[in-house]
C-alpha cells in the first residue's frame, strides 16, 4: 500500500511540475507580448487586454489565470524590468574594486536606459503605462528607485556615509528622475551627463574633488 501511495505522489508531482513549466511559459509570453505592444504604442494609447492576448497567441483564460487585471500585468512588467536592471547593474559594479567606480558604473548603467533608441522607447512606454496604476519610477512600494538604491548602500558605506541607506535612496531617486527627463525629452544622456551625475552622487559622501 505504501508503494502505491509513493507512486501516486510521484505521478502527482510530475504532473504539477509539467503544469508549472507550462504556466511559467504563459506568463513570460504575456509579459513579452505586453512589453512589445506598449513599445509600439508608446505614449499614444494604452493597450487593452485583448491586444496583449492577441500578441501573445494565448487566450483570455490564460491571461486571467495569472493576472487579475491589466494593471496587475503592468505592475509585473515593472517588477520584472527592475529585477533585470538590478542584475545588470550589479554585474557591472562587481567589476570595479573602488567604491567611487562602482557608483560611476551604477549611474552609467541607469542612464543607459535612455541612450539606445529602442530601449528608451520601451522604458518610456512602461513608465507611462505604470503611472496609471500608481507604480511609476518615483513611487512604490517598492519603487524602482528603491530597489536600485540597495545597490549603492555598500559603496556608500565604504565611502564613509553616516547613513548609507538614506544617501543611496536620495541618489537613486535623483538619478531616476533625471532618467525620466531624458526619456520624456527624447534626449540621450552624454558621457558628460554621466560624469556630472556621478559627481553629484558622490559629493555628499566623498571629499570634494575625489571624483573630479
Amino acid at each position: 500500500m505504501e508503494e502505491s501511495e509513493d507512486l501516486a505522489e510521484r505521478i502527482a508531482r510530475q504532473a504539477l511540475a509539467g503544469r508549472g513549466a507550462r504556466y511559467a511559459g504563459e506568463v513570460r509570453a504575456l509579459l513579452d507580448a505586453a512589453l512589445e505592444v506598449m513599445r509600439r504604442r508608446g505614449t499614444a494609447s494604452r493597450p487593452r487586454v485583448a491586444d496583449i492576448v492577441a500578441a501573445s497567441g494565448l487566450s483570455n483564460e490564460a491571461f486571467y489565470r495569472h493576472f487579475r487585471s491589466k494593471d496587475a500585468l503592468v505592475a509585473a512588467i515593472l517588477e520584472d524590468g527592475a529585477a533585470r536592471l538590478c542584475g545588470y547593474l550589479a554585474h557591472r559594479m562587481a567589476k570595479e574594486p573602488a567604491p567611487e567606480d562602482k557608483v560611476h558604473r551604477w549611474v552609467e548603467g541607469v542612464l543607459s536606459q535612455a541612450m539606445d533608441e529602442e530601449t528608451a522607447a520601451t522604458t518610456l512606454a512602461v513608465m507611462w503605462n505604470a503611472q496609471s496604476v500608481g507604480e511609476g519610477f518615483l513611487s512604490g512600494p517598492p519603487s524602482t528607485a528603491g530597489l536600485l538604491a540597495e545597490l549603492l548602500r555598500e559603496p556608500y558605506g565604504e565611502l564613509g556615509s553616516e547613513n548609507p541607506e538614506l544617501d543611496a535612496s536620495l541618489a537613486a531617486h535623483a538619478t531616476m528622475g533625471r532618467l525620466a527627463d531624458h526619456l520624456w525629452r527624447r534626449t540621450p544622456p552624454t558621457g558628460a551627463d554621466v560624469d556630472h551625475i556621478t559627481r553629484f552622487c558622490l559629493r555628499t559622501v566623498a571629499p570634494r574633488g575625489a571624483y573630479e
